[in-house]
């Protein structure tokens, strides 16, 4: 109580009830405490005297709590701003929050979760207002293998800088995209920046088990709870205790599930299966999905009420082909990362290469771009990624003009370029037909089809 005696807050709410409330939950804690009634008072306040943390509504008359924080981070930058809100206005808290606000509260939210937030405030250090905007590929922030996030595209620097902003949060996040485009990678680095870094970080995808297996991994299971539970299991969400939790495809998930995942989110409490009393648990729950949850909602296939409280944060990442002049730095890093990976020594991408990727229409995303690179790396020979490294399909390449110069230097079709490839896979590894299908990134059944493909138009 001794620290918080030193801190000021002045709480902004044009709701008498509301400012009382606050009022009296902060003195509880110790903290000093003043109310303005609008953004003005709020403003005049803050001219007569200093204050360490405002904590402001986003919907008020007079003047919009986005814009009391624009002056507040003008004039007096040091100051921590908190928004409140409700589900209605998440989105302009998100804009608040791009905007330099350490954290929203969604409302109706307990005296718990409203200590716990300004206690933190308190904590880190404000950001600063003059810094300058990062202008290459955000660095790892610490040796432990994390992927780093490489662009330098402004919309996704943009993303970064809001998903670094965001962190210290406890709130939940939605992460949306299509497949390939980064969206547990995403959620590693929000996890690292945040005060639960050293805490575990957790993942389980949602459409790869079936209702039964899925329920017991995320929420676990007492022995004798069913048939083969022969011993007690904690589920991901007691595993990742502390730490936090990412729901890969979370839009796939069940009715039943749903309604667990809402109270699990609600009540911040689990139930085991066959479990006699709730556990609690602090864990910060990341969700990602590829689909369209809106539409899902008014399919009747996903709970609106679940959306809104995994969506208190929402994150949407572009595809590929929208941040296209990333492509030769992501290219490159995959080059390198995967040179090392297998020893070998490839100094560059062939600018005829680099030309060839950027008429690709990268449906796969940058995890599809990965995969070719690796695969080219482990076929080079040279010391350079020729375009007959690649492996494409060709009607994925754009635009499409039939003559096969326009994709490179090839002297034939990507289907001759494929025989090839795959003749001269099979003589570098033996005949060994697994270790050829391996290397090329390809079935061994498909290997099979190919050569009964060409050994028809042969004979």
């Amino acid at each position: 109580m001794a620290d918080h005696a030193s801190k000021k807050i002045l709480i902004v709410d044009d709701e008498p009830e509301m400012r009382i409330a606050l009022t009296e939950a902060l003195k509880r804690e110790g903290y000093q405490t003043e109310a303005a009634e609008n953004g003005p008072d709020a403003l005049f306040r803050l001219e007569g005297e200093a204050y360490d943390l405002v904590i402001s509504d986003v919907k008020m008359p007079k003047m919009s709590g986005q814009d009391l924080l624009r002056e507040i981070k003008n004039q007096w930058p040091n100051t921590q701003v908190i928004m409140m809100t409700a589900y209605g206005t998440i989105d302009n808290a998100v804009e608040s929050m791009k905007q330099g606000a350490f954290d929203y509260l969604l409302k109706p939210f307990s005296i718990e979760i409203l200590a716990g937030t300004v206690n933190r405030a308190f904590l880190s250090e404000p950001a600063s207002a003059s810094a300058p905007p990062p202008k290459t590929a955000t660095p790892k922030l610490k040796d432990n293998g994390a992927r780093e996030i490489i662009t330098q595209n402004k919309a996704m620097l943009e993303m970064v800088k809001f998903v670094e902003n965001i962190a210290y949060s406890k709130s939940t996040v939605l992460i949306s995209g299509e497949t390939g485009t980064g969206k547990e990678m995403v959620a590693r680095y929000i996890h690292l920046c945040s005060p639960r870094a050293d805490q575990p970080f957790l993942a389980v995808n949602c459409a790869a088990l079936p209702e039964g297996l899925l329920e017991s991994e995320l929420f676990g299971h007492e022995k004798g709870a069913f048939t083969g539970a022969i011993a007690k299991k904690d589920g991901k969400f007691e595993l990742a205790h502390k730490g936090t939790l990412l729901l890969d495809e979370v839009t796939e998930l069940t009715p039943p599930l749903q309604a667990k995942l809402l109270r699990v989110l609600q009540e911040h409490e689990i139930d085991k299966v066959g479990g006699r009393e709730p556990i609690p648990i602090d864990v910060r729950v990341i969700a990602t999905t590829n689909r369209d949850p809106k539409q899902l909602i008014e399919e009747g296939k996903f709970r609106e009420d679940l959306y809104y409280r995994l969506n208190v944060i929402p994150i949407k990442l572009p595809p590929l082909r929208e941040r296209m002049e990333d492509l030769p730095m992501l290219a490159d890093h995959f080059m390198n990362k995967h040179g090392r990976e297998n020893s070998k020594n490839i100094a560059s991408i062939a600018p005829e290469t680099l030309t060839l990727l950027s008429k690709y229409q990268w449906r796969g995303n940058v995890r599809e771009l990965e995969n070719i690179i690796e695969r080219a790396v482990l076929i080079c020979q040279g010391d350079a990624i020729e375009p007959a490294h690649l492996f494409m399909d060709e009607s994925e390449t754009a635009p499409a003009t039939g003559n096969a110069n326009a994709l490179g230097n090839f002297r034939g079709t990507l289907h001759e370029m494929e025989r090839e490839l795959i003749f001269k896979t099979l003589e570098e590894t033996g005949n060994n037909k697994t270790k050829a299908a391996e290397v090329l990134g390809i079935s061994i059944r498909t290997l099979r089809n190919k050569l009964n493909e060409y050994k028809e138009k042969d004979s």
